[in-house]
């Protein structure tokens, strides 16, 4: 059986915090990568820390969403710290996400963030959105199709209508072990119902950091068999 891939969302600016993280996920029943995000990548350290970070499987979630010539000078800004992974909006239109994969290193997949899972149809009502949450992603996987971007962002709960338009690696956040408050998260799923959803992997931050990184992560086996 394949391991399951599993990004750990390193949130934080605490790079003592995140030696914890990846020293304590180095397990081999679980493909393990680590996230940064804009918290840790704009702290003092992050930047030093993921450039002298070895071996290990890295996701820069910048999330841009900028215009197209913004987004491309980012991509070259960051490529000497050689992530795996780096996020722009599909918001941010067809020609930024052409532009950012222009320029892109070729061992570096560009994802496409979809709605976030922090927003529902309310959320966006507020926002000036008129249509809902599925149709709006639907309308996204068709552009990251578009945009030949590597892999998409989008709630377990959109995979089925992602998968119809876009054929790359599927990574959903919002997860959550059973009985973990969902915090400030709207549309959530366990671990084992978004795989068999049919994600190819899946983002996981408190339910995995909080308390004891080792006992959540065997509550998380354990889900998943």
């Amino acid at each position: 059986m394949k391991k399951p891939k599993i990004f750990i969302a390193c949130d934080t600016t605490k790079p003592k915090k995140i030696k914890k993280i990846i020293k304590e996920t180095n397990i081999k029943k679980i493909n393990f990568g680590y996230k940064f995000g804009l918290e840790f990548l704009n702290s003092k350290n992050g930047r030093k820390f993921v450039s002298n970070l070895k071996n290990k499987t890295t996701w820069g979630d910048y999330k841009w969403s900028d215009i197209p010539n913004t987004c491309a000078s980012a991509m070259r800004a960051v490529k000497d710290l050689k992530f795996n992974y780096i996020t722009i909006h599909i918001s941010a239109g067809l020609e930024a996400l052409r532009a950012a994969k222009k320029v892109s290193s070729k061992t570096t997949k560009l994802v496409g963030v979809s709605i976030l899972t922090s927003l529902d149809n309310k959320s966006l009502k507020e926002i000036g959105y008129n249509r809902d949450v599925k149709k709006i992603v639907s309308t996204q996987a068709k552009l990251a199709s578009k945009a030949k971007l590597d892999a998409i962002v989008c709630s377990p709960h959109e995979i089925k209508i992602v998968k119809k338009f876009f054929k790359k690696e599927i990574i959903t956040p919002g997860i959550r072990l059973s009985g973990d408050s969902k915090g400030d998260q709207k549309r959530v799923m366990t671990p084992k119902q978004a795989f068999k959803n049919g994600a190819s992997a899946l983002v996981m931050g408190r339910s995995l950091i909080n308390g004891s990184i080792k006992k959540n992560i065997q509550r998380l086996i354990k889900e998943l068999n």
